[in-house]
């Protein structure tokens, strides 16, 4: 193994790449087509109906830009709806279809159940300890990010400080 094989970014990209790859293969094993990020936004959508697509997007740390293929996709499976909000008439509001909250209920717990695959190696102490220190790095690093996670409380919140070089 070389330096690179320690990397953390490199370590992060592979189980990246594994995950991803369980979630595709468990989705098609079930006759889905279905993304990790479609996901994402169904599960959201069912806690929080009505919000726009811009914040959809922040709250599953996904690029503004691209959040309207994404609906596109899952409007055009029947699986949400989207409306010109009352507010602002700039703005989309997003909802799930009894269809999309029918197949959100009919995958969660697949997507449940292969989070253990994508930990494999771990014992259920480890998981809990990788969970909880890959939550402090994300947390720690949003800012960094080209799509930072923004829940709809984090609007009123400042910046945290960019860390000094």
């Amino acid at each position: 193994m070389t330096e690179i094989h320690h990397m953390a970014g490199h370590l992060i990209r592979r189980i990246n790449q594994i995950s991803v790859s369980l979630f595709q293969d468990r989705m098609r094993a079930e006759g889905l087509d279905l993304t990790p990020v479609q996901f994402a936004a169904l599960f959201t959508l069912r806690d929080h109906p009505g919000v726009d697509q811009a914040t959809l997007a922040g709250m599953i740390a996904y690029d503004r830009a691209t959040i309207g293929g994404v609906i596109d996709r899952l409007e055009a499976k029947n699986l949400v709806t989207r409306q010109t909000s009352t507010r602002d008439r700039r703005a989309r509001e997003v909802r799930l279809t009894p269809e999309g909250a029918a197949l959100l209920a009919r995958v969660h717990p697949t997507v449940r159940a292969v989070q253990a695959d994508i930990l494999v190696g771990l014992n259920q102490d480890e998981r809990t300890t990788f969970l909880a220190l890959a939550e402090k790095v994300a947390a720690a690093g949003n800012h960094l990010s080209r799509a930072p996670l923004l829940l709809p409380d984090d609007h009123d919140r400042p910046e945290p400080p960019h860390p000094s070089p």
